[in-house]
């Protein structure tokens, strides 16, 4: 088993994931952190919101076409987690998210070469 991390610090896509030429990789776990103190200064302000995108091979990223999660909002110290559902990337396929600027934001996804 592998593990990739990412921090979301642009509004623009960032991928976390492309798998490589004759490879395949089972996604196991994916988990999103708002790393923002929860009992630091003003958490309620501390809000961040993603977009988790699963992209076939060549497929640019769209909203409407390969939007996967839309606009999740994640309180200050929450943790979102996407652990029931077993997705199968194939070559030059990528798991992207594109998130708000702030940096709150760590994504963890663990996967395997199948």
């Amino acid at each position: 088993m592998a593990i990739a991390t990412l921090t979301i610090s642009s509004g623009a896509q960032q991928d976390i994931l492309t798998v490589p030429a004759n490879k395949s990789y089972a996604i196991t776990n994916i988990m999103v952190c708002n790393t923002y103190d929860p009992n630091g200064a003003s958490p309620e302000g501390q809000t961040s919101e993603f977009d988790m995108h699963l992209l076939p091979s060549g497929e640019a990223l769209s909203t409407a076409l390969n939007c996967v999660v839309r606009q999740l909002s994640l309180p200050a110290g929450e943790t979102f987690t996407f652990d029931s559902e077993r997705i199968v990337l194939d070559t030059g396929d990528k798991l992207s998210f594109v998130g708000d600027v702030n940096g709150n934001l760590a994504v963890t996804v663990s996967y395997l070469e199948v």
